[in-house]
């Protein structure tokens, strides 16, 4: 049985959204291979766009190709996520301190933050993850640097590829980080300095690190500690 096409995207596209979200939604997990001609009878085209969508997939980092294997689901190790997020710290710290922002974003960020703050009380950490992606991109896509941006997308794509949530795994940084994005756009409606805010902002995405970091150094339960 096909999947029908959506009407008013390009085949590839549509390709690529359906094994993107196979991927994130663990339909695919790690190490699947990607068998074009099954794919593109199932969804009803020919090889072709499948194998342009994959191959976009493979650059944005979700997808290896293995010789004698062929295209397959990359992995996400626990390096891999750190490597991420001290990047997008250094990145989206210059973003944001050299970001055209206007009033009308900066009450958009704050509404997101908001809304942040209310899935706290009956916790979803996807959602909640969810919206801090939007929080992010909202401040860092006003970036003047196009290459920057580019980037910034890029690293976020690979966070999506862990097919996790940073707060399932520590549930109360989430309130940390409200309270962290209340501070930054202080900051950034108070007119600070640049250098101020990248300070700022590269502490904030670290100190999520630093929060999972000492989630996975912790003894299990029933362990002793050194």
């Amino acid at each position: 049985m096909t999947v029908p096409v959506l009407a008013g995207r390009s085949k590839t596209q549509y390709a690529y959204e359906v094994l993107r979200d196979r991927i994130v939604g663990g339909r695919y997990g790690p190490g699947s291979r990607l068998v074009f001609d099954r794919i593109a009878r199932e969804l009803g085209v020919s090889p072709v766009p499948v194998r342009e969508a994959v191959r976009r997939l493979q650059a944005e980092g979700w997808v290896v190709f293995e010789p004698n294997v062929g295209a397959q689901v990359a992995d996400f190790a626990q390096d891999e996520y750190r490597h991420t997020m001290e990047a997008l710290a250094l990145l989206e710290g210059h973003a944001v301190a050299t970001a055209r922002l206007t009033n009308a974003i900066l009450d958009r960020a704050e509404l997101l933050n908001a809304m942040m703050r209310e899935t706290l009380a009956v916790f979803d950490p996807l959602g909640f993850t969810r919206l801090n992606r939007e929080f992010h991109l909202l401040l860092c896509d006003r970036s003047p640097n196009p290459r920057l941006r580019d980037l910034i997308t890029k690293e976020w794509a690979r966070l999506d590829l862990s097919r996790r949530s940073t707060f399932s795994l520590v549930p109360g940084r989430a309130r940390e980080s409200v309270e962290e994005h209340d501070e930054l756009l202080r900051l950034l409606r108070a007119g600070a300095p640049a250098e101020v805010v990248e300070r700022f902002a590269r502490d904030h995405k670290l100190n999520t690190l630093r929060a999972v970091d000492s989630k996975s150094a912790a003894p299990l339960p029933g362990e002793s500690t050194p």
